[in-house]
């Protein structure tokens, strides 16, 4: 199976990797999903077209998954990050797989593949789930801790490691996400793969997510910020019925922010240029 879809326009990479692992024409047999925000669910039509596989989800994640809800909106205010100031550019619209998307079997059953069970993980996203081997002790956690801090710009693009609370930016519902990662810490996993940072494994990762269960408050909830004292609300069947009103002066955080990632970006590609050229200084010396 394949477990999300990542990024708009990577369905050619995922096909390919998925080729290079298990033969071409080996198609999976469903994809699943931890969750339908946009970088989860980027290439997850086009997958689900070209292989003709079934897409499952948690029940409360439907709604986003067939075009009758929208996620709550990022909120840029929070993290204090250039990652999190430049996420009111985000997409949080649902899309519509119409009747490709079946929800997740009852009692933790994990289609097709019999030694995994998933397990209800809300808080960043309603119908959130993470995926559990207990053989080996294997978790695919999704966003519902990351494994890189997501706000920093610079820790995206390093892939820093190390164990963080969900994305700030598009977590709408502290109190739950808080109670999930409590719940994955008691699984005491062995390996962590979750949807941003590099896969973590052993002891010193245990002893991070466990850090992370018992300070979440210090560790991962803004100070401040549109759902820190009131998460944004949805029915008994996933759909957004409430907002809090969106913090206000956000303009100046942003132009930062979009600042920032512009004098990063000069300062790597400045770095990258001056790499190739004392290279190919070095070659021009060699062959004299």
């Amino acid at each position: 199976v394949l477990i999300d879809a990542g990024l708009v326009n990577s369905n050619t990479r995922i096909m390919e990797e998925a080729a290079k692992r298990f033969g071409r024409g080996n198609k999976p047999e469903a994809i699943l999903l931890t969750h339908g925000h946009f970088d989860h669910v980027g290439a997850l039509h086009q997958l689900a077209v070209d292989w003709n596989v079934p897409v499952f989800a948690h029940p409360l994640e439907l709604p986003y998954l067939t075009g009758r809800s929208d996620y709550p909106p990022p909120d840029p205010s929070v993290g204090g990050g250039a990652m999190a100031w430049l996420s009111w550019m985000y997409p949080n619209q649902g899309i519509d797989l119409n009747d490709r998307v079946q929800t997740l079997y009852a009692g933790g059953e994990v289609p097709s593949l019999p030694d995994w069970r998933w397990i209800h993980t809300p808080g960043h996203a309603p119908g959130h789930v993470s995926f559990f081997r207990e053989s080996d002790r294997t978790l695919i956690a999704g966003d519902a801790f990351v494994n890189t801090r997501q706000e920093s710009f610079l820790a995206v693009m390093n892939q820093t490691p190390g164990v963080h609370g969900p994305p700030t930016y598009f977590t709408p519902n502290w109190r739950l996400a808080k109670q999930s990662v409590r719940d994955l810490a008691t699984l005491k996993p062995e390996v962590a793969a979750t949807g941003h940072g590099p896969v973590l494994r052993g002891a010193l990762m245990r002893s991070q997510l466990e850090d992370l269960a018992e300070y979440f408050e210090e560790m991962a909830v803004p100070r401040q910020g549109r759902y820190v004292a009131q998460p944004a609300q949805v029915d008994e069947q996933g759909i957004v019925t409430y907002l809090p009103p969106a913090p206000p002066h956000l303009a100046p955080k942003i132009a930062l922010g979009v600042g920032l990632v512009m004098l990063v970006g000069a300062f790597v590609f400045s770095r990258a240029r001056g790499r190739r050229e004392r290279k190919s200084a070095g070659l021009r010396k060699s062959s004299r």
